[in-house]
């Protein structure tokens, strides 16, 4: 029987202490690391995406990092396509690709395969954003009829998601559901998922200081150049930026800006635990009271070994 290749996938919330350890994780395996991170993806959105520095960078390498203008549309099937030949290379090179990151839906179609339904279509995603705007709750009501096996996986205020389901059912000749079964292919690999936690309160102290600090190192200009840019619409989702741009457009004071950056982030890493727990065969690691990435990178290699 043939052994499949190894594959190391660091994963966790937000601020949680990824980036550090996966810098040393890398060193030690003598590897290169593979962001999967869908906005770090975008060029001249650096302090928002909590992006490693210029020194980080280059003391080790990163792929799919900066690799598209944010005036570019990106999905998770592009990113699947990208680093196939990226880990094939770093397993022809002997070494173990490290995978880093907390963009779930670009972890899942690594390790379970990608749903490859129909392309968007914006046209009627604007229609059914309208209707739900005029009936708030309507979407997910109609999906409930339509595929509820698909409603089943999708929180009800989850409009996005709703969205899409929608529209794949009313594109393709089948169900979301049902086109999810038959539509799916996982990388030939033998994933090691490593996974990072902390004790909620911590990571959200964690998460309110990062916050801080990018608006102490400029978001706000980093912001308004990207708005001159004249970015797509998936850019100006990231959390930082859409708050940002509402300041930006004189909709609110930069104090509530700050405030609803901080309070999204912790949202979004709730989010990501939930996201994480239906990914499976992940080996948590308790980080709750490091703060150095030594420490972060020792717990882990007491996992590995």
């Amino acid at each position: 029987m043939t052994t499949r290749k190894k594959v190391i996938i660091l994963l966790g919330p937000t601020a949680v202490g990824k980036t550090g350890a996966s810098l040393l994780l890398a060193r030690a395996l003598d590897t290169e690391i593979i962001s999967a991170d869908s906005m770090q993806i975008y060029r001249h959105m650096d302090i928002g995406t909590a992006k490693p520095s210029r020194e980080e960078l280059a003391s080790v390498k990163h792929h799919m990092i900066d690799i598209v203008e944010p005036t570019e549309s990106y999905s998770a099937g592009r990113y699947l396509d990208a680093i196939a030949p990226i880990i094939e290379g770093l397993h022809a090179r002997a070494r173990v690709p490290l995978i880093t990151g907390g963009t779930g839906l670009y972890i899942k179609a690594v390790t379970r395969g990608l749903f490859t339904g129909p392309s968007a279509d914006w046209t009627l995603r604007d229609e059914l954003i309208a209707e739900e705007n005029e009936r708030p709750g309507s979407l997910y009501e109609r999906l409930v009829d339509i595929d509820p096996a698909a409603a089943s996986k999708i929180e009800k205020n989850d409009v996005r998601r709703t969205v899409r389901a929608l529209e794949v059912c009313i594109k393709s000749p089948g169900t979301m559901s049902h086109m999810q079964e038959k539509m799916t292919s996982p990388l030939p690999y033998d994933f090691i998922k490593i996974g990072l936690s902390r004790d909620r309160t911590e990571l959200y102290e964690m998460i309110e200081g990062r916050v801080d600090a990018m608006i102490k190192s400029g978001l706000a200009e980093e912001v308004k150049r990207l708005l001159e840019m004249d970015p797509g619409m998936a850019p100006m989702q990231a959390i930082g930026y859409k708050e940002m741009a509402r300041y930006h457009k004189g909709e609110i004071g930069i104090e509530e800006a700050v405030g609803l950056i901080k309070r999204n982030s912790r949202r979004y890493a709730k989010r990501q635990f939930t996201w994480f727990r239906k990914e499976g065969g992940i080996t948590w690691v308790d980080v709750t009271g490091l703060r150095s990435s030594p420490e972060i990178f020792e717990r882990i290699m007491r996992v590995l070994e």
